[in-house]
């Protein structure tokens, strides 16, 4: 009797045990569970500041420098204000006054003395070097990256807009160019009701636009 006793015991707690490994099996988040693991470690790709070809790097600027098979060399480093950036192996790299491709094809050249045949991506994550100012009358005075491509129109709203007395019709622009200063005129009014469209020009790094 006491023999059928403890056999049963044994049998149920064999099948408890069983049982409690199979749902630890399927609990999320365990180690055994690799799918949820492979997605939270997964990294997800650099979004791009600008993907202009033509952007010209400057001081400020953030990069993702990304040597492929190579994560011990790939950085994200901002542009010194000396223009240069610095990466493991090859030191000091001048950025500033290149494009990101002119600078990836420098960096694989200098790479080349330590790697085999190294593949390298540089990509823009932050445009701090090319800003332009909006000034006055506005909710939110200050300076704001240069988008390529911005107009006065952008700038004003990235400026959150206009206060209760904002001259809406005697904006203007301040640009320095060949050592002097020009003030561009911009009527909102009339540029929102397309009757002077060409106002609404596509700014310049240092461009301020003042609202009074």
């Amino acid at each position: 009797m006491k023999r059928s006793i403890i056999l049963t015991v044994v049998m149920l707690l064999a099948s408890a045990g069983s049982m409690w490994a199979a749902q630890k099996k399927n609990v999320p988040g365990t180690a055994t569970n690799n799918g949820a693991s492979s997605a939270a470690d997964s990294k997800t790709s650099a979004t791009p500041a600008t993907t202009d070809p033509a952007y010209v790097i400057g001081p400020e600027d953030v990069l993702d420098i990304n040597v492929w098979k190579e994560p011990d060399v790939s950085r994200v480093v901002p542009v010194r204000p000396d223009g240069k950036i610095s990466l493991p192996l090859i030191n000091d790299v001048q950025a500033a006054g290149t494009t990101p491709q002119q600078l990836a094809g420098n960096v694989t050249e200098k790479l080349r003395k330590y790697l085999n045949d190294p593949q390298v991506t540089v990509i823009v994550q932050a445009i701090n070097s090319q800003r332009v100012y909006v000034v006055g009358e506005v909710l939110r005075a200050g300076a704001f990256p240069l988008i390529p491509g911005m107009t006065v129109l952008q700038a004003l709203s990235s400026a959150g807009g206009f206060t209760a007395f904002a001259n809406v019709k005697n904006i203007h622009v301040m640009r320095l160019r060949n050592g002097k200063h020009l003030e561009l005129p911009f009527n909102y009014r009339d540029v929102l009701k397309g009757d002077n469209p060409d106002q609404n020009i596509q700014l310049e790094p240092g461009d301020t636009v003042v609202v009074p």
